[in-house]
C-alpha cells in the first residue's frame, strides 16, 4: 500500500500522536503493538519504543528528533530519515495519527 500524499510530507514540524484504539506491550525494552480494529501487530525495537514513549502525547517531530539525539549516538540526517520512515510506517498501520501546523503569514 502506498503511503497518501500527506504521510508522504512528514516533516520536522509535523505534529504526532498515538490514535485510539490499540494495545500495547513492553517485551524487555521492544514493544508490540496490536492494532484493536484490525488484528496486526507492530514490532518495535528498542529505539522505535523509545520513539513510541515520545508519540504518546502530541509532539512535533522536531522535539522527538531532539530527544533521540541527546540520547543515541546518531547523526541527525540519519535520525531524520530513519524517523519519518517509522512514523510513516505507524501512520500506515494507523497507530499514529499526524497533523501540520498551520503556515504563518508574515
Amino acid at each position: 500500500m502506498e503511503p497518501s500524499f500527506e504521510t508522504r510530507q512528514i516533516n520536522l514540524d509535523t505534529c504526532v500522536k498515538c490514535s485510539e484504539g490499540q494495545m500495547t506491550a513492553d517485551l524487555s525494552g521492544e514493544l508490540a503493538i496490536l492494532n484493536l480494529k484490525t488484528g496486526v501487530y507492530f514490532g518495535l525495537n528498542a529505539v522505535g519504543a523509545r520513539i513510541w514513549s515520545l508519540v504518546n502525547g502530541s509532539r512535533s517531530v522536531r522535539e522527538i528528533r531532539d530527544v533521540i539525539l541527546e540520547e543515541y549516538a546518531v547523526d541527525v540526517s540519519q535520525c531524520e530519515r530513519d524517523l519519518v520512515r517509522l512514523l510513516t510506517e505507524l501512520v500506515r498501520h494507523n497507530l499514529i495519527e499526524i497533523s501540520h501546523a498551520p503556515d504563518r503569514k508574515i
